[in-house]
């Protein structure tokens, strides 16, 4: 199965290890091609694609900047992809296209992987870029009580807000000087900006905001163990961490490009394996 991942600065992804995994785990038989614009000419994301399919891929992940086009890109869609207006994974079956975005599918599945039947409450989401939109009618999908979003742009917080209203999930926009008032009003805490990363490290809010009544999300997964995770864990607060979101959209999209019901059974089985093995990847590199 000739898989794929679009985008660009994705020389130092981990799906093709993800996608080679679980191939190997499923049987089948799996190669995962990175297609970086930073480092091939990629006039447009339709011309990327077509290429591929000629060479008789099943399909590919796609990433920044194209996850919008994406979607645009496909004959069907799915219901997550309908309503996030983004993809990040297309399969290509029967001459046709057809868009997931596991970044959806993946978070609502990790949070009941973690949290299980707890209800998600009113949470404030900060970043509202591609991860933080599919996250945000996740929350929608998890019946949260409202999705209060902070972003530093705030015309694409207004515009997510009104898009979340659309589709019926309760939601609201704030700016950084809220923030303070808003977290203590709040159960659920999201973090969907790139603050944290081992290259960009920081919290997204004040550590001592952080109380033991909350449960937080981090999107980041390298480091393992963020500045944001590690202040919720001293506050004794639920944690879901963004190993799980990569390991759940991984499985979903790995799902999608499965043909046979056994093998899709087989890659959901491995969920939690692959979480425990690329959480204790990752914490080794970050100590290293």
């Amino acid at each position: 199965m000739k898989l794929g991942l679009i985008g660009k600065a994705i020389m130092n992804s981990s799906s093709p290890d993800l996608h080679v995994r679980l191939g190997q785990l499923t049987g089948i038989p799996v190669t995962y091609d990175l297609f970086d614009a930073n480092e091939m000419t990629i006039d447009s994301l339709e011309s990327q694609v077509r290429r591929v399919i000629a060479r008789g891929y099943r399909g590919v992940n796609v990433t920044f900047p194209w996850k919008e086009e994406a979607v645009q890109l496909a004959d069907q869609a799915s219901e997550g992809a309908y309503m996030v207006g983004a993809a990040n994974t297309l399969v290509f079956e029967d001459g046709e296209i057809f868009a997931e975005n596991t970044d959806f599918t993946g978070f609502v599945s990790g949070f009941h992987a973690t949290f299980g039947e707890r209800v998600p409450g009113r949470v404030l989401l900060i970043g509202t870029g591609g991860v933080g939109k599919a996250v945000a009618f996740g929350l929608g999908t998890l019946d949260a009580d409202e999705v209060v979003l902070l972003d530093l742009d705030e015309t694409r917080a207004r515009r997510l807000a009104g898009e979340l209203q659309a589709q019926g999930v309760p939601a609201s926009w704030i700016t950084q000087d809220q923030l303070t008032e808003t977290v203590g009003h709040c159960d659920g805490l999201v973090n969907c900006t790139p603050i944290g990363h081992e290259k960009s490290p920081g919290c997204p809010l004040p550590k001592e905001l952080i109380e033991s009544r909350h449960w937080i999300f981090d999107a980041v997964y390298v480091p393992a163990v963020t500045e944001f995770i590690a202040a919720a864990k001293a506050a004794d607060a639920g944690v879901m961490s963004g190993v799980s979101l990569f390991v759940f959209q991984g499985v979903d999209a790995f799902k999608r490009f499965c043909e046979d019901a056994d093998k899709r059974a087989a890659a959901d089985v491995q969920a939690g394996a692959l979480f425990d093995h690329y959480k204790r990847q990752l914490l080794k590199e970050s100590d290293s």
